[in-house]
Formats: C-alpha cells, sequence, structure tokens
C-alpha cells in the first residue's frame, strides 16, 4: 500500500498548497491513502468544517487534528458528522468525535488511523497516550484486522515522538510527530518493520516562525511585549510530509522517504516517488 501522511497544514497558504498539490500527488505517485493533519489550517489555530470539506475535497482521506482541535467551535459539531474527521484519543473521555478509526482503501484494503497528544511541555494535562494507544492497537492488529496502521504523535518532545514510535514498533506501519512544524531529518525503518519520523514538518509558508508572519514572534523574543497577534505567513508553501509503502500480508513498512513539494524546502529532483 502506498500512503502519504502531510504535517500540520498552516492557515492560507498551506491550504491551497493541499489544494492544488494533492490531487496531483495522488495521480502521480498512485497513492492508496492519504492523511492530513489540519489543525492549523484555519488562521492558524484550529480547523473549521468548510476548510475541512476543502482538504478531503483535494483527495485526503483522512484528518486528523491536535491540541486546538476545538478552537474553531463548530468543529464540535462537524466532527460528529464527518467520520474521517480524527481527534486526539487523549484529549479528553467527553470530547466529540473518535481519536481512532478504521478505513476502506479504495481497493477495500482496511487501515486504522489514529491520533495522541503527547504530555512532555505540553500545556495541558492529557491522560497518558501509551496506554490509549495500546488498547487500540490491540483491537486492531496489523496483519489481521486490518493492512496497515497510521498512527499521528503530535506533542512537543523529540524524545517522547521517538518513545511512542518504539512503544508502536511491530505493531503500527506508521508513527508520524507532528505539531512543532519543523521536519526532522530521521524517517527510517524501526527494527520491527514501522516507518518513523520525528515530525513532518508543516504545510506552510518556510520563511517564517513555524509557519507565522515573522515580525510579531520575533518582537515577542526580543522585548517580550504582545504587539499584535500572530498571523499565518503567506508566502509560497512547501507540502511537508511521509511517504511509506507497505506490506499488505504484514503491515510493515517496506519503504519510507521524506517529501518535501514547492515552495522553500522542495528538493532539487521531482520527489520521492516520481517516475
Amino acid at each position: 500500500m502506498k500512503l502519504l501522511f502531510l504535517g500540520d497544514v498552516m492557515g492560507r497558504g498551506g491550504r491551497a498548497a493541499v489544494i492544488e498539490g494533492l490531487p496531483k500527488l495522488r495521480a502521480a505517485w498512485g497513492l492508496d491513502f492519504v492523511v492530513v493533519n489540519g489543525e492549523n489550517a484555519t488562521r492558524g489555530a484550529g480547523l473549521s468544517g468548510e476548510h475541512a470539506k476543502e482538504i478531503l475535497d483535494a483527495g485526503a482521506d483522512v484528518i486528523t487534528l491536535g491540541d486546538h482541535a476545538f478552537d474553531q467551535k463548530d468543529m464540535l459539531a462537524f466532527c460528529e458528522s464527518e467520520p474521517r474527521i480524527i481527534r486526539p484519543l487523549n484529549i479528553s473521555k467527553v470530547a466529540p468525535g473518535r481519536g481512532a478509526r478504521v478505513f476502506s482503501d479504495r481497493r477495500g484494503r482496511k487501515v486504522l488511523v489514529a491520533q495522541v497528544l503527547g504530555r512532555v511541555f505540553m500545556k495541558q494535562p492529557f491522560d497518558d497516550p501509551f496506554s490509549a494507544l495500546d488498547t487500540v492497537l490491540r483491537q486492531f492488529p496489523t496483519g489481521g484486522l486490518v493492512q496497515a496502521s497510521l498512527i499521528d504523535i503530535h506533542c512537543e518532545a523529540t524524545s517522547e515522538k521517538m518513545g511512542v514510535g518504539h512503544f508502536c514498533d511491530g505493531r503500527a506501519s506508521v508513527v508520524v510527530g507532528t505539531h512543532t512544524h519543523v521536519p526532522t531529518a530521521d524517517a527510517q525503518i524501526l527494527p520491527g518493520g514501522t516507518a518513523f519520523q520525528s515530525d513532518a514538518g508543516m504545510c506552510g509558508d518556510y520563511d517564517s516562525v513555524i509557519g507565522m508572519q515573522k515580525a510579531e514572534p520575533m518582537r515577542r523574543f526580543i522585548t517580550g511585549m504582545v504587539k499584535n497577534r500572530f498571523e499565518p505567513a503567506m508566502g509560497e508553501a512547501t507540502l511537508s510530509g511521509l511517504y511509506v509503502e507497505t506490506d499488505d500480508r504484514t503491515g510493515k513498512a517496506t519503504r519510507v522517504e521524506m517529501v518535501r513539494q514547492g515552495g522553500r524546502l522542495a528538493p532539487a529532483g521531482p520527489g520521492p516517488v516520481a517516475g
């Protein structure tokens, strides 16, 4: 199975890049299943139902959220009516929507998608992500009830993301980190067969401070004073993410490549699987 994960979509520029670029990638790379983290797609804070529909219409099979899951209040109801939205498993026992769900690709193969929030350096005391994942992975083993599984670990600390990767090694097809908006250079297949990257980066303008226009973040760093709201940067966005191929029989990853398309971070070549 050919899987694509795209990191945090950042504001209007990130949405535009996904809407324009994702259909081309699906066709050129023969993608079977696409997951997009959309939690910053609406003005850099949360995801509205309208913008979720745009990303889904562009070719995403599933959208994951994060700690800003419900910053846009209409998502409280939208995620109940739209099963392709996945909020964190461990955000709250009374949160609307689902933190894990099994989907089908276009050939009928089953794909588990789940998301958890980390706890290190995060502002809220979320429930234990490891026990939450353990329950789901026991219920839907790869090579059994599902042909592939993808875990989005949304948190600050690289060490915690790596811990989740090793905890899920051999039990999930892909573990990929989100939240920091900075892509890491550690894409690999772990010893048990799980594809891993600490952070997929963002779909946004990298001439920025993690996707925000530079002036206000820099003012706050330098002076310690707040003057204006953060606003998403509007230059050409890079699509950042992770491409993974898996074995349908075992659910293990057989290939993993970092994705950089367009904008400032795009490589000189055509991409990891084009041609």
